[in-house]
């Protein structure tokens, strides 16, 4: 079968110019039916920015230095970014003239222009845009009206009258774009839906999800399918299944956690050896295969979780419903028994189809109180669970210390909790408590997703794995700059190796600064995803590894328990099944990578605004912090007590004329010389916040502490499309052994 593959392999082995249509036609010698479906690839090719349709019916490929593909990155002064698609290749300035046809977000075809110290451009074509409708705050003047968008890149988009919908002044509306901007004029639209007005919760929540493409409300055939999914276990459903009913284990999970997706049980067992079950909820039980509920959770492809609710990827009757792990409820569950030796070391793994009964519901707070508290009324409501809880810890310490050992990359950076009132106003922001319970269930996830992924890799099953590349070279060596200014030296003639940043983190533990070595690691790092070809898990320095214990909340599990459930049944896959697998796979892994980073997107928007608001009756006090971002613009202080970052404006800054020193990644001094950069402390006062910009401003009162590198660091700068006046949007990349709930996102 033709293929863009093939079409582009032949035209890069025949000439490194344009080849006519007819040489392609007579080449491939197809029948006439065929040589219309050959005309059409052609034509989506160009629209794809694969092929360039030039003069004389003629195709070429586009080198990196013609023709790019990217998307645009725009910024409030009127210029742009062309970041590209392809690896190695330097983003694109767009003068404010090439950037003023854009909206931020847009796919692009680049035609490119080397001269000069850096690369800039114009755009050839649009391959696709970035924005349906766009949500903002409704302007009503004379003649017409303007939305103006809460993603201030954007722009505004003008509305005639008539087609706001009776939009008030300053209520938040959603419009949708029929004329998208030119060079000569901008963007116009009409208002599809009123929200409401700004500062009331529900519309804050409405605004992040239109933002990102949320669906809020399942569609109604779903809603028909979860309600006739029976709400408890029949007999028939447990007939084949291995019963672990009578076997003691519990799930172990937040206080406001509606969806339990994991159960676990210990035995201590002679030799110093220990048994650990982990019960997983068996979801493909009850989401078939191409069902309507299939479609909607692959289109939503995780569950999103906002500080006070969540927009989850399955209906309520089976999230928390019959598919949840509930106490004292049969449930249906994929069990891995695992046995570990004295040293934590994992000996084997049996996996079975189960059916299991949690004896509690446990939080992290109460078992904490066991553990660490040695509470005594805690202890003695939970009786016969405490011991286990006890041999727990005892081997998560154990598994943790091997783990660690090999090389594995923890991260130590505080994460806020935001606090929030009766009507949803943030009233606090905490660092959220970490404590050995939420130890005991990452390592022991994190122990039955190897188990698993070692399981189908041994069988040869195609399957999707969660992989996290090493780090590139060039933002390695920028990190290991920056380490050897603060004592710290990485040998990169061998390459780098996850054992090398894991004795970096563990070097800095304690010292000023720790949070600045995490977070320039963590920002040199690549982005974990999904994938079907086995790539390792750098951060984890795991060979294999992949997802399987959190199918309520997450696709690419599902998928991995389809798997598995055919493996166990038959032994392995039918060769039917191997072949769709191996030819949806790919799809499967970019599809719920993008919905992932989507998800982590918008939770990330509203922890932001959320964050903006509990500052908001604050302007004029003054506040300990650190910088944590420098830029020619100024530079941000995240706030010490808080977990809040703001902006210092250059302007503001009257001691001196201070020039960015892109290199360093530094402010210095003309005159004086004074330099500001990352990790040094400062004091700050509240100058301005902006809730519709999301965006906090600060001045400096006094800035009594020098970062301790010395005087020329390598700092991994912040790319072009990083560096922006809110902060919220700078690029951030996933923590590839990031802490949360089970190892959400790891």
């Amino acid at each position: 079968m033709i293929t863009p593959p093939v079409i582009l392999e032949f035209i890069r082995a025949r000439s490194h110019h344009a080849i006519t249509l007819k040489a392609i036609l007579s080449h491939f010698n197809l029948p006439a039916h065929e040589r219309r479906y050959l005309k059409r690839l052609l034509g989506e090719m160009v629209a794809e920015g694969l092929l360039v349709k030039v003069a004389g019916d003629r195709y070429k490929i586009p080198s990196q230095r013609e023709l790019v593909t990217g998307h645009v990155q725009k910024f409030e002064e009127g210029y742009g970014f062309v970041i590209p698609e392809q690896e190695g290749i330097r983003d694109i300035f767009l003068p404010p003239k090439a950037a003023h046809g854009m909206m931020q977000g847009d796919r692009v075809l680049a035609r490119v222009d080397r001269r000069g110290s850096r690369p800039s451009g114009s755009v050839v074509r649009v391959l696709d845009r970035a924005h349906e409708r766009v949500v903002g705050k409704l302007e009503r003047y004379k003649r017409f009206c303007l939305v103006q968008p809460f993603e201030q890149k954007i722009g505004p988009v003008t509305v005639q009258h008539g087609l706001e919908m009776g939009a008030r002044e300053g209520q938040v509306v959603v419009v949708e774009i029929t004329n998208y901007p030119t060079e000569q004029m901008g963007a116009f639209g009409q208002v599809v839906e009123v929200l409401g007005d700004s500062g009331d919760p529900e519309v804050e929540f409405r605004v992040v999800a239109v933002k990102h493409n949320l669906p809020v409300r399942f569609a109604p055939d779903t809603l028909a399918e979860a309600a006739a999914v029976p709400q408890a276990v029949r007999s028939e459903d447990v007939a084949g299944r291995k019963d672990l009913r009578s076997l003691r284990v519990v799930t172990i999970d937040g206080e406001t956690a509606r969806d339990f997706d994991d159960a676990v049980g210990i035995r201590r067992m002679d030799h110093g050896r220990f048994r650990l079950w982990v019960s997983i909820a068996d979801v493909g039980h009850y989401v078939a295969e191409r069902s309507a509920l299939d479609r909607e959770a692959y289109a939503r492809g995780t569950s999103v979780y906002f500080p006070d609710r969540a927009i989850p990827m399955l209906p309520p009757e089976l999230s928390s419903g019959i598919c949840s792990l509930n106490p004292e409820q049969d449930r249906l569950a994929l069990t891995v028994e695992m046995d570990f030796d004295a040293t934590g070391q994992r000996l084997d793994a049996r996996i079975d189809e189960s059916a299991i009964q949690s004896r509690a519901r446990m939080t992290y707070t109460e078992v904490a109180a066991i553990l660490e508290k040695h509470d005594s009324e805690a202890i003695r409501r939970r009786g016969e669970l405490v011991e286990d809880f006890r041999v727990m810890e005892d081997l998560a310490r154990r598994i943790l210390a091997r783990r660690m050992a090999r090389g594995s990359i923890d991260f130590d950076l505080p994460e806020a909790e935001i606090i929030l009132d009766v009507q949803g106003k943030p009233e606090d922001i905490v660092r959220r408590e970490r404590n050995i319970a939420h130890r005991i269930i990452e390592e022991f996830m994190l122990e039955a997703n190897k188990a698993v992924a070692e399981f189908l890799t041994a069988r040869r099953a195609p399957m999707l794995y969660r992989i996290h590349e090493e780090p590139d070279e060039g933002d390695i060596r920028e990190f290991a700059e920056l380490a050897k200014s603060f004592g710290i030296t990485l040998d990169l003639k061998r390459g780098v190796r996850p054992k090398d940043l894991a004795d970096a983190l563990r070097y800095v533990k304690g010292r000023p600064e720790e949070d600045l070595i995490n977070h320039v690691m963590l920002r040199s790092m690549k982005q974990a995803r999904y994938a079907p070809e086995n790539a390792g898990h750098f951060g984890l320095s795991f060979e294999t590894y992949c997802h399987f214990t959190s199918p309520i909340r997450r696709y690419p599990d599902l998928i991995v328990h389809r798997v598995l459930k055919e493996v166990l049944r038959s032994g392995s896959l039918a060769q039917e099944s191997a072949r769709r697998l191996a030819r949806m796979l790919p799809d499967w892994g970019l599809h719920t990578s993008r919905r992932e980073r989507v998800a982590m997107e918008a939770e990330r928007e509203m922890v932001a605004l959320k964050k903006v608001q509990f500052m908001s009756d604050k302007v004029g006090e003054e506040y300990d912090g650190f910088v944590s971002g420098v830029t020619k613009f100024g530079f941000f202080v995240e706030l010490s007590d808080y977990f809040v970052e703001g902006l210092v404006p250059i302007r503001t800054l009257h001691d001196d004329e201070y020039l960015f020193h892109e290199r360093l990644h530094s402010l210095v001094g003309r005159t004086t010389k004074r330099r500001i950069r990352l990790a040094d402390r400062v004091r700050v006062r509240v100058d301005a916040v902006d809730l519709d910009r999301r965006r906090i401003d600060f001045s400096v009162v006094e800035k009594y502490q020098e970062s301790t590198a010395e005087d020329a660091p390598e700092v991994p700068q912040r790319s072009r499309r990083g560096s922006t006046p809110s902060g919220g949007a700078r690029r951030k990349k996933e923590r590839p052994a990031k802490r949360g709930r089970k190892g959400k996102r790891r």
